[in-house]
C-alpha cells in the first residue's frame, strides 16, 4: 500500500525592503501538515535566506496580510496557516 503525503504550501508575496533582501518577489514554501502559526514564519523565512542577513531586522517591524486581509498587530499567534493561503510581507514605508 502506498501512501501519498498531500504538500501543504503556502505563497509568500514579498515587498519593498523584504523584497530586496531575498531578491524575490514571491515564492511557495512548505509548511507542516499540522499547520503553522503565523508568529512562526518570520523565523521559518529567515533560516530558508541565510544569505540574507539583514531579514531577521526587517521582518521585526512588518505588517502581515494572509488572502489579502490585514492581520492586526499582535494577533500573529492567533493565525494558524493550513495550506493554500497567500501571505504577504507589508513592510512600513514613509513618506512626505
Amino acid at each position: 500500500m502506498t501512501t501519498t503525503f498531500e504538500a501543504h504550501t503556502v505563497t509568500i508575496l514579498y515587498f519593498a525592503a523584504s523584497s530586496t533582501s531575498t531578491n524575490l518577489l514571491s515564492e511557495i514554501i512548505e509548511i507542516p501538515s499540522s499547520g503553522l502559526q503565523l508568529s512562526s514564519l518570520a523565523s521559518l523565512l529567515i533560516s530558508r535566506h541565510p544569505q540574507s542577513p539583514n531579514l531577521k531586522d526587517i521582518l521585526k517591524d512588518v505588517k502581515w496580510s494572509v488572502n489579502l486581509e490585514m492581520v492586526d498587530e499582535g494577533a500573529e499567534e492567533n493565525v494558524k496557516l493550513k495550506g493554500g493561503e497567500e501571505v504577504g510581507i507589508i513592510c512600513p514605508v514613509s513618506g512626505g
